[in-house]
């Protein structure tokens, strides 16, 4: 989201939270990021709208003790893939947010298809 990105190019500090649900571990991560449209990686991720990198300053473990345990059962349709155009998420339509989106977001897209979840 735009929230996340606008702090990123104003400040460039990020803190990151990975949880492995399937082995019950967690892991922080603290550094500087920095955005690009114009990155050679653009082309593996369908649908990216830029790149992020990452550079790490702290890596540490994060206490595990109340992550429930689970296991993929189904990948969200919302991850976007090569076959297919992914489709707008129903909160995108929004009367409250319609306004805040980039032009070239797809949500602007009359010809893709909306899903409620």
């Amino acid at each position: 989201m735009y929230l996340t990105m606008g702090n990123i190019l104003r400040t460039r500090q990020v803190g990151m939270l990975f949880i492995d649900f399937e082995n019950q571990k967690r892991m922080r991560l603290n550094g500087e990021a920095t955005i690009s449209q114009e990155d050679p990686l653009m082309k593996e991720y369908p649908e990216a709208q830029f790149i992020v990198h990452v550079r790490a300053r702290e890596v540490f473990a994060n206490c595990p003790r109340y992550i429930h345990k689970m296991k993929l059962v189904q990948r969200s349709r919302f991850v976007p893939k090569n076959e297919c155009s992914t489709p707008v998420p129903g909160w995108k339509k929004g009367e409250w947010v319609g306004d805040t989106l980039p032009a070239k977001d797809p949500a602007h897209d009359k010809s893709r298809e909306v899903i409620d979840r």
